[in-house]
């Protein structure tokens, strides 16, 4: 941005909804959307979900490069201790956590926010940036504890604590189960986790810069973040998938599903992107990891997959419709073990990495996000004489 743009007063027309408009720079990671193709800090984010770990992304994505040994075991260490939550905090659990399964996102939300108080996180505005990490990693760290936590606790029964030796993915199965996940399970949902990290100026990491930009704290910002991840067109999406591909049921009534769903107003959810003009690179990857696993939902959604998308080329010519993320992340989960309710809370462990760099660049920047607006109401009345 240059200083005369920075310095404007009168306001620029831009499209609704920002598409397509330039908010900020980052370094963090790009997605283009026309070669169906996106990066973390220049490696291939489908490649790295292959080859590296969890913690091994993690590590890139918040500091800006992969670790080597040392770092790596170090980091490792780092997380283990930030997963572990203060006992004023897991205490008060069961008195914030709904009886009653519901919106576990909710619950999360204001897990997040006690966290952050408890842990007496100051605004980034005060902090240095090695605070801000270190808060960052805390939060994004012990999200999955919050989530298996407030899970079983809304079931009766006792909540797990982190184990030590287990990586963060295994650990978040763990800890919803109360057994050690089998390592195949434990790596395919590594992998949609690394794959789901960061993916643009989405709704949520845009929330989150927004509220980074005023100088408010890391909690903050994570919360900020999680609410607009509840929603259905951003992170509600897997469950609503795998309900689609459950009600359609065999492959020849994929068809005729689209078409009912098209003529009652409704949409079909895991089709279709708003970036991807073609192929999404994460459906891609996570269809490979559904195949691994197998299993009747596995090939159900696989046979559906194209069925779908000849319907959705047929009743809406000129749209390139494809399978999305959201397709085959709610079947990677459900087989990995993951209660459907918690698709969304389990994308959010993944989501908040990206968040937390997110996050510390804007902190960064030091230029508070403020658009203008276009009023369009009724005239302004004229004071009576």
């Amino acid at each position: 941005m240059t200083t005369t743009d920075a310095r404007r007063t009168d306001p620029i027309e831009v499209p609704r909804g920002l598409n397509g408009v330039v908010a900020a720079h980052t370094a963090i990671g790009d997605v283009r959307g026309e070669e169906g193709f996106y990066h973390y800090r220049g490696h291939p984010a489908v490649e790295l979900a292959e080859t590296r770990s969890l913690e091994e992304v993690w590590a890139l994505v918040l500091d800006g490069g992969l670790p080597d040994p040392t770092r790596l075991a170090a980091f490792r260490d780092e997380l283990a201790s930030a997963r572990r939550v203060p006992s004023s905090v897991w205490d008060a659990l069961p008195a914030i956590t709904p009886r009653e399964p519901g919106r576990p996102l909710l619950a999360l939300t204001t897990a997040v926010a006690l966290l952050g108080s408890q842990l007496g996180m100051r605004p980034l505005y005060d902090a240095d940036p090695a605070e801000r990490r270190a808060d960052l990693v805390r939060l994004a760290a012990a999200i999955p504890t919050l989530v298996a936590a407030q899970h079983r606790i809304a079931r009766g029964l006792e909540p797990v604590e982190p184990v030590d030796g287990l990586g963060h993915a295994a650990n978040y199965l763990a800890m919803l189960s109360g057994e050690p996940p089998e390592p195949r399970l434990a790596r395919a949902l590594e992998q949609y986790l690394i794959a789901t990290i960061d993916h643009g100026f989405n709704a949520s990491t845009f929330t989150a810069r927004v509220i980074a930009s005023t100088g408010s704290d890391a909690a903050s910002c994570i919360v900020g973040a999680l609410g607009a991840l509840a929603g259905p067109r951003h992170g509600g999406a897997p469950s609503r998938a795998l309900d689609a591909i459950e009600q359609i049921g065999a492959p020849e009534r994929a068809a005729a599903w689209v078409r009912e769903q098209l003529a009652a107003g409704g949409r079909v959810m895991g089709f279709g992107h708003a970036v991807y003009r073609t192929e999404d690179p994460r459906s891609r990857l996570l269809k490979g990891v559904a195949r691994s696993l197998g299993g009747p939902t596995v090939e159900l959604a696989i046979a559906t997959e194209e069925r779908i998308e000849d319907a959705l080329r047929e009743l809406k010519p000129g749209r390139e419709l494809h399978a999305n993320v959201e397709y085959y992340a709610g079947v990677v989960m459900g087989e990995c073990g993951v209660p459907r309710e918690l698709f969304t809370c389990t994308f959010a462990a993944a989501r908040a990495i990206g968040w937390s760099a997110h996050v510390l660049e804007q902190a960064a920047d030091g230029k508070m996000i403020r658009p203008s607006s276009r009023y369009v109401g009724p005239p302004v009345h004229s004071p009576e004489v």
